[in-house]
């Protein structure tokens, strides 16, 4: 972390860039920029699913999300806390996170309705310092957003009844803002096993998460240990997302790392869903 002097403001200096994704801002746009493929008619999500490894492993599928989605330009992005550090729910509510793009700004009063909503949540940058799963979300934003802002959210527990607290504020804090915020859920799916397994174990998982069903997920990913990183996240943001008013989700792309290295038998699979509320 480091401090923008002339703003007096802290600023989350890149922890994955030139590793997960290319350091070099003209590499990186052009590759954000190819990668962000249109594949459903897009729709407004109240939450969005999207895949967090390097470029090269889950970028199409990101891509394919982003792409496929009408998202404002506030949100609210959940991430597993990889690192262990900070708050079991650790937030940041200002300053800036850095990435060869240039400077994203935090919502400060997205940061103060989402504190006020959820008495859980703490400020605490800690969480966030090392953890790559927002951080790799940022370019495709800033290439596919005008001048958004969001708040980092790091949820690190996984109790049920906690989680869906977590889901009830944020849900009060997407009605506060008619629509002009929305939930990101940075997630991938089951880790290190055969692709075979992993998709066994992804259809359980992603299955719940299709009939918006959040205790559902969270009981198959504890029974079949299911190693899908963001679950608690996931569930929180189903809690948010049927809260107010979602009845669809869809899977917009799914892959495995399998399909880069050559090896199905130890992969990381990745989907991309969007859940949504559909008057039709």
């Amino acid at each position: 972390m480091t401090m923008d002097a002339s703003a007096n403001r802290p600023v989350r200096e890149p922890a994955v860039a030139g590793a997960f994704y290319p350091g070099l801002p003209a590499q990186l746009r052009q590759t954000v920029e190819r990668l962000l493929v249109r594949m459903e008619e897009p729709v407004s999500p109240l939450a969005l699913l999207v895949p967090h490894a390097g470029y090269v492993y889950s970028g199409a599928t990101a891509g394919k999300a982003y792409a496929s989605s009408n998202l404002p330009n506030r949100l609210i992005i959940l991430c597993p806390n990889h690192t262990g550090l900070g708050a079991p729910l650790s937030c940041m509510d200002r300053g800036s996170w850095r990435t060869p793009l240039g400077d994203v700004p935090l919502d400060a009063n997205l940061a103060s309705a989402l504190l006020g909503a959820c008495p859980d949540v703490r400020v605490d940058p800690t969480a966030h310092l090392r953890e790559h799963s927002i951080e790799v979300q940022l370019p495709f934003l800033q290439t596919y957003l005008e001048g958004f802002r969001f708040v980092p959210l790091a949820v690190g527990m996984q109790d049920y009844d906690s989680l869906a607290k977590l889901g009830l504020g944020l849900a009060e804090v997407l009605r506060a803002h008619g629509g002009e915020a929305a939930i990101l859920v940075s997630t991938d799916m089951n880790h290190y096993e055969s692709a075979s397994e992993n998709r066994r174990k992804d259809d359980l998982a992603l299955n719940a998460v299709k009939a918006l069903d959040a205790r559902a997920l969270h009981e198959v990913c504890l029974r079949e240990r299911i190693s899908m990183c963001g679950f608690a996240p996931t569930v929180s943001a189903i809690v948010a997302a049927r809260a107010c008013g979602a009845n669809r989700a869809d899977v917009v792309d799914y892959t495995h790392s399998g399909l880069i290295t050559g090896d199905d038998q130890q992969v990381v699979s990745y989907a991309a869903v969007r859940i949504w509320k559909d008057a039709s």
